[in-house]
């Protein structure tokens, strides 16, 4: 038998789609973030334009968008939302880029699988578009930072991975 304490699991241990019907819209939000390490000279490169396959953060951006507003097709019990809003923001550091998505709803259940989608996909098309220049890359530190809105309330993660 299932875990009572486990939602996505029938009474037989089934996977199933939790059902929302019965909850109440409310505003909602999810931030997230995300870590590309690299050289620093591809980091330069990437500020400076200089990514033969063009300008990396604004196509990591669009393809973040993109991917929290496809989060239900790509997560099998993921809710399709109304995606209200989203944004994806750089950091840029000496060895890294970080990535923060940050994703908005009004709608029965949390975007924090949006928010965390949109960062994972931003990352990935920034490993996708500087992979040439840098074959030592790699993804990390991808974590839920924030939600607002829901049952469960209010949460900000207590510390950095630093």
């Amino acid at each position: 038998m299932a875990d009572a304490g486990f939602t996505h699991f029938d009474p037989l241990g089934r996977a199933r789609m939790v059902d929302v019907t019965p909850k109440e819209c409310s505003q909602r939000r999810a931030i997230a973030r995300a870590k590309v390490f690299m050289n620093a000279d591809t980091v330069v490169a990437v500020t400076q334009g200089a990514i033969g396959k063009g300008d990396v953060l604004a196509v990591a951006r669009v393809a973040g968008i993109q991917a929290a507003k496809r989060t239900a097709d790509l997560i099998p019990l993921c809710h399709p939302l109304m995606v209200g809003a989203v944004l994806v923001n750089f950091r840029i550091e000496d060895t890294c880029i970080e990535i923060e998505a940050q994703v908005d709803t009004v709608d029965r259940t949390g975007v924090e699988m949006e928010a965390l989608t949109a960062c994972s996909v931003a990352a990935l098309t920034v490993y996708d578009m500087c992979k040439s220049k840098d074959k030592e890359m790699t993804i990390g530190e991808i974590a839920l930072w924030e939600k607002v809105g829901g049952r469960s309330g209010h949460y900000r993660r207590p510390h950095s991975f630093e």
